[in-house]
C-alpha cells in the first residue's frame, strides 16, 4: 500500500506537539508501508525522518484548495494528514484527516505564531460546529488521538464518517531512571502559556513548597512572562527557561521530583507521558484526558487549588511513595508506542480502501 503523510503542519526549529506527532507517525509507518511525505519548505526536513518527500505549496497558502492536483499524480492508495484542514477539490484518493482536540471551542485564543489573517479566521471557525462538521465529512475515515476526543466527536456529532484511534506516543528507546537513586527538589512544566494551561495555579502553589524550584522549560513571551513573574510568590523559586533542548529536557526530567500539568483542558497531554516513560512522576490536573493517558500512575489535583497541587507535591516527599509512582509511570507509558500507533494508520488505512472499493 502506498501512503502519503502530510508533513507540512512540521516546525522549522523546533517541534510542537502538531509537529511531533507528525514526524514521529511517519518514522514508524515507513518502516511498513510505503511511505511519501509532503512538505512546504525544506528547513523540515531536519525534524523528519529519511524518507521520500515531495513539495508542495503551504498548507496555509491560498493554493491549498488546489493541493489535491499535486498530490493525486503520486498515486497514493490513501493520503494521511495530522490536521483537518487539507484541501480535498478534486482528489482521486482515499483520505484521513486528523482532528486532535477540541480545546479552542472551550478556549478559542489561537497559537501565536500564525499569521493575524489566519489567527481572525480561527476565531471565526470555533464560534460553531458547522465548519468542522464541513471540513471532517470530506474524509473517508477520521482519525483522532484519544478515547476522550473521540466521545467528544460523538457527542456533537461533529462527522459521519468512522472515527478511529491513531494514538500519540513518547519518542522510542528511552531509558528509565532508576527509582532508587531518588530525584532533587525540582518540579517541572512542559507546555505553552496560554490561559487554559493554568501556569498560575501552579506558580501561587509555589507559596508552600519553600524548598522546592519550579522549572517552566517552554518558549515564552516577554510580555507573558512579566505576566507570570508578577505573581510568583515571595520567597519562591521560579525558573524561566524559555525553551530548553531534548538532550537538556531529558536531563531534568530525570532528576526531578514530578512533572507538573494543571491544564483545564488537553487534546492528550504528551508530556505527562515522556514524564513516565522515564520514571518521572506526574501531578496533574483531574480531567478526563488525563485520566485516559496517566491511569493510576498519576497525582490528580483539584487545577484551581494551588494548596492541593502543593500538598501533591508535598506527598512525594515521602519516598516509598515516590519510587512506587516511578515505576507505575514508566509501566503505564509502554502500553503508548509509535509501532502500535503505525499499526492502528495502517488499519485505517486498509479500512478507507475497502470502503472505496464498494463504493466503486
Amino acid at each position: 500500500m502506498k501512503i502519503v503523510i502530510d508533513a507540512r503542519f512540521t516546525r522549522t526549529d523546533h517541534h510542537d506537539g502538531i509537529s511531533r506527532y507528525g514526524s514521529s507517525l511517519i518514522a514508524a509507518t515507513s518502516k511498513l508501508a510505503d511511505v511519501t511525505m509532503l512538505v512546504s519548505d525544506k528547513r523540515q526536513l531536519a525534524l523528519l525522518p529519511d524518507v521520500p518527500y515531495v513539495m508542495v505549496n503551504s498548507p496555509l497558502s491560498p493554493l491549498e484548495l488546489f493541493v489535491a492536483r499535486k498530490v493525486n499524480p503520486l498515486g497514493a492508495d490513501v493520503v494521511v494528514c495530522p490536521m483537518q484542514t487539507m484541501g480535498t477539490l478534486g482528489r482521486k484518493y482515499g483520505l484521513v484527516l486528523t482532528l486532535h482536540d477540541l480545546i479552542y471551542y472551550e478556549h478559542p485564543a489561537p497559537p501565536g505564531f500564525l499569521p493575524a489573517p489566519i489567527r481572525l479566521l480561527w476565531r471565526l471557525y470555533h464560534k460553531a460546529f458547522w465548519p468542522q462538521r464541513l471540513l471532517l465529512n470530506r474524509a473517508d475515515i477520521v482519525a483522532t488521538i484519544s478515547h476522550t476526543t473521540e466521545a467528544l466527536m460523538a457527542k456533537y456529532r461533529l462527522t459521519k464518517r468512522p472515527v478511529r484511534i491513531v494514538g500519540n506516543a513518547p519518542q522510542p528507546g528511552q531509558t528509565p531512571r532508576d527509582a532508587t537513586a531518588g530525584a532533587d527538589k525540582t518540579l517541572l512544566y512542559m507546555g505553552s502559556f496560554m490561559p487554559y494551561k493554568n501556569v498560575e495555579t501552579m506558580i501561587r502553589g509555589m507559596a508552600g513548597l519553600p524548598d522546592y524550584t519550579l522549572h517552566l522549560l517552554s518558549r515564552i513571551t516577554a510580555d507573558r512572562r512579566a505576566e507570570l513573574e508578577a505573581i510568583v510568590p515571595a520567597g519562591a523559586r521560579v525558573v524561566f527557561h524559555n525553551g530548553v533542548t531534548d538532550a537538556e529536557y531529558d536531563d531534568l526530567l530525570l532528576r526531578a521530583t514530578a512533572l507538573i500539568s494543571l491544564s483545564r483542558a488537553e487534546g492528550y497531554g504528551l508530556p505527562l507521558v515522556e514524564a513516565m516513560a522515564l520514571g518521572t512522576p506526574v501531578i496533574a490536573s483531574d480531567i478526563p484526558i488525563f485520566r485516559e493517558v496517566g491511569g493510576d500512575a498519576v497525582s490528580y489535583v483539584d487545577p484551581e487549588s494551588p494548596t492541593d497541587f502543593a500538598a501533591a507535591v508535598t506527598a512525594l516527599g515521602d519516598q516509598d511513595l515516590w519510587q512506587q509512582r516511578s515505576r507505575s509511570s514508566v509501566e503505564r507509558a509502554s502500553t503508548f508506542n509509535w509501532n502500535e500507533s503505525a499499526r492502528q494508520l495502517l488499519a485505517a488505512a486498509e479500512e478507507v480502501v475497502s470502503l472505496r472499493r464498494r463504493k466503486s
